[in-house]
């Protein structure tokens, strides 16, 4: 005797609608048990690990930050078209706020994949002319990347950010 044979004949549980509702349930739970799997197990890990301490004294870093900066003009020039394994040129132009260039200690280039911390990369970045800092990148992936040139001055930091995508060959 199967299964539906054994349930009596005037049951809830014969009723297609009854038996539609159960499944939908079911499915919905297993959906969600799955996005719940997959989240623990493919996170990019992209959180601070002493997030807490760093968000204590955020405006009063802010505030000292903002008081000691020296009023450069940071720009980016990050080419428009990127496209996947191909080299381009990023630039950066520093000038003080009487509009002559700066030549800090260092500069850097960092790129962040916000779906994948495994492929953030950073290059050092050259001087090209006073003022002026270049470095040859390559984004290994396509889609959405996040760009930070950090300048460094002594014990600070300045810098500047943008958000590019980068599409097939």
């Amino acid at each position: 005797m199967s299964l539906i044979e054994r349930i009596p004949h005037d049951s809830a549980f014969r009723s297609p609608w009854v038996l539609g509702w159960i499944g939908l349930v079911v499915t919905v739970l297993a959906v969600n048990a799955t996005m719940v799997y997959l989240a623990f197990a493919t996170s990019p890990g992209l959180v601070n690990a002493d997030y807490y301490e760093r968000g204590q004294n955020y405006e009063q870093t802010l505030l000292s930050r903002k008081a000691r900066a020296p009023q450069w003009t940071i720009e980016a020039d990050i080419p428009a078209a990127l496209k996947v394994d191909k080299s381009e040129w990023i630039r950066v132009f520093l000038v003080d706020k009487a509009g002559q260039p700066v030549d800090p200690d260092a500069v850097t280039f960092y790129a962040y994949r916000p779906s994948d911390a495994g492929q953030d990369f950073s290059i050092p970045m050259t001087r090209e002319d006073r003022g002026r800092y270049v470095a040859k990148a390559s984004f290994p992936l396509i889609g959405v990347w996040d760009t930070l040139i950090a300048v460094h001055s002594g014990e600070d930091e300045y810098s500047i950010g943008e958000r590019v995508s980068v599409g097939r060959y």
